[in-house]
């Protein structure tokens, strides 16, 4: 007999619960150097950045579809994604909540670590 396992839905509008939601996601798929950062005081853009890197361009491409399944079971889909067609930079916009997965090239030329190095690292 089969058991059905039940996902607790995500309150969009509690950032906080979100950004870590997702960046559980990530782990689970064993991305690297994962950062949950409380940028609400530095941008006007989102509450929180999630900032991952993976080893290689199919390894980023999986860990952006993972937050997005992983998200969507729990009822909350992104507003948009951009960078599908690269693979070196993938950003899932959540509204307050922006998943950046990186290859790490991109994520040491975008240097987004050290931009925003004085924000709120969250432990998740």
């Amino acid at each position: 007999m089969s058991e059905e396992i039940k996902v607790e839905a995500l309150d969009s509008t509690d950032a906080r619960q979100v950004a870590i939601a997702a960046a559980r996601a990530l782990d689970s798929k064993k991305g690297k150097d994962i950062k949950v950062i409380h940028v609400e005081e530095k941008t006007v853009i989102a509450e929180y950045f999630v900032l991952c890197s993976g080893n290689s361009s199919t390894q980023v491409k999986a860990l952006a579809g993972e937050v997005e399944y992983k998200l969507g079971e729990r009822g909350l889909n992104p507003y948009n994604v951009e960078g599908r067609d690269n693979n070196s930079w993938i950003l899932v916009d959540y509204s307050n909540v922006i998943v950046h997965v990186f290859s790490r090239e991109s994520r040491e030329f975008y240097n987004l670590d050290k931009l925003y190095g004085d924000a709120e690292t969250v432990e998740f």
